[in-house]
């Protein structure tokens, strides 16, 4: 299960959750208990770098 990190516009508490993909988004926050959560989006996991990784390379 992919872990999404989430902060509070309200409070500023942030944290991290185990989530499946099917699951709706959090929106109250543990802390403050306002529906003010929104879902942090950091950088990609994942570089390709080099050859090989599309049919027309070489």
């Amino acid at each position: 299960m992919p872990v999404y990190a989430y902060q509070c516009k309200n409070c500023g508490h942030a944290f991290e959750e185990h989530q499946s993909f099917s699951d709706a988004p959090l929106k109250t926050c543990p802390s403050c208990g306002e529906d003010q959560l929104r879902k942090k989006f950091g950088n990609v996991g994942v570089v390709f770098k080099g050859s090989g990784f599309y049919s027309n390379d070489k």
